[in-house]
């Protein structure tokens, strides 16, 4: 065999998966710096116990009382937790489960040990209250889970939702004047999911009929559903609160038994029906995009049009359907904002938790449960400054405010290059 002829076999250089790589590299930057602000800081070091509060109600009957342990070992613990979660994740070929379990495992020490560092010394205030922060923490995330659930379904369709944020706004004005004039929760209800569905058939068609490029046409719904409801507070509801911006609220359903567990119980099971139908709407969610008909359905449309087309499955019908329905599960997320909550409408008042929800499905990738997290994760950052505000953090009110918004940056583009998006969203379907 001649030189020119012979097949030499070249091993090929091992590569650097960058999928693993950088998010790894990112975990452990991010968890040395726990390591030195929280583990090894001034304010951990100089007060040796930290202090938290496990009822949410201390002086129920039965209530657990506050915990004391040492702050500064603790905090390290975790932190190098941290760090350690990071360096599997960047250098251990681990497969997807294993780094679900993994990311879960991080966010869980840095949290416990960033809680650890501000109840640090605060025992005299009353400590960091556990409950209270996952009460915060789910009180901020239902409004983002709901507008997940509803990206979810309209982007494994093919139609891109960035019209989440004005839905929002529809559902939360129209519900509060809804529920002032009727006098009823349940009317506010329906009908804010209505107006919800109303802005979401608006966006179905102008993307499938008339073909507008999806993000732009989003972007413009959200300008104009901020516009009228800024315009219809100015003009009706700011003077005329009594009459149109008074509605009455829906209350707390405590469920007997399963509200006595001790730490979660009162956060979980003692919350309004919205709460619970949250919670309801999520779960019917998973189960009908992954294990029915319509779900294999949808997931063809948002994939693969043609060959669902092919195959008998009528893609326009099926877009149509989902964007609107879609609609009114964002629409319950205007509806908790005001007769859920606060019990009045203001004007923006969704202050960007639907770009935030956006953020949530693609850091769940698509998944239900996966925007469950991610939800969860970013309510977390969004209830901080009512949680932190009493105990004299050295954070700024300012910054705690930014949390959310920062979190979101931060984790998306973390992710960049990692996620994948259904194939065919953002691609009009054109018959033929």
């Amino acid at each position: 065999m001649t030189a020119t002829t012979a097949q030499v076999a070249v091993p090929a250089a091992p590569g650097v998966d960058r999928a693993r790589l950088i998010p790894g590299l990112a975990q452990v930057a991010v968890g040395a710096y726990a390591l030195w602000a929280f583990g090894l800081g001034t304010r951990t070091q100089h007060s040796a116990e930290a202090a938290v509060g496990m009822a949410l109600n201390p002086n129920a009957p039965g209530a657990l009382g506050m915990q004391h342990f040492p702050a500064a070992p603790v905090a390290i613990v975790f932190s190098a937790l941290c760090i350690v979660c990071g360096l599997v994740r960047a250098f251990v070929p681990i497969g997807l489960t294993g780094r679900r379990w993994l990311t879960v495992g991080y966010v869980a020490s840095f949290i416990i040990a960033f809680l650890v560092w501000a109840s640090a010394g605060t025992s005299a205030l009353g400590g960091v209250s556990l409950p209270g922060v996952l009460n915060n923490t789910l009180i901020v995330s239902v409004p983002l889970i709901l507008g997940a659930m509803c990206g979810i379904i309209c982007e494994r369709s093919g139609v891109v939702n960035v019209a989440i944020e004005g839905q929002f706004l529809f559902g939360a004005f129209s519900s509060a004047m809804a529920a002032t004039m009727s006098g009823s929760v349940w009317i506010g209800l329906i009908v804010g999911a209505l107006s919800g569905a109303l802005l979401g058939s608006l966006l179905a068609v102008l993307a499938n009929r008339y073909h507008i490029e999806q993000v732009v046409l989003g972007v413009v719904l959200n300008l104009f559903a901020l516009g009228l409801t800024t315009f219809l507070y100015d003009k009706l509801l700011s003077p005329k609160a009594a009459e149109f911006n008074q509605p009455p609220v829906f209350q707390a359903i405590r469920i007997p038994g399963l509200a006595s567990i001790p730490v979660v119980g009162d956060v979980l099971f003692d919350q309004n029906v919205l709460f619970y139908l949250t919670f309801v709407i999520l779960a019917v969610v998973q189960v009908a995009l992954f294990r029915t008909r319509w779900g294999l359905r949808t997931r063809a449309v948002g994939e693969h049009p043609k060959a669902a087309d092919t195959v008998g499955i009528k893609v326009l019908g099926t877009r149509y359907r989902n964007v609107i329905m879609a609609g009114l599960i964002s629409g319950l997320g205007g509806v908790w904002l005001t007769i859920g909550q606060v019990g009045s409408f203001t004007t923006n008042m969704s202050a960007g938790k639907g770009f935030i929800a956006l953020a949530a499905l693609i850091v769940g990738r698509w998944s239900p449960v996966g925007a469950l997290g991610a939800a969860l994760l970013f309510g977390f950052a969004g209830g901080l400054n009512n949680a932190l505000a009493p105990l004299g953090t050295p954070i700024p009110g300012q910054f705690l405010s930014m949390a959310p918004y920062l979190a979101t940056v931060f984790v998306v583009a973390s992710l960049g290059g990692i996620v994948r998006a259904p194939a065919a969203e953002n691609q009009p379907y054109i018959k033929g």
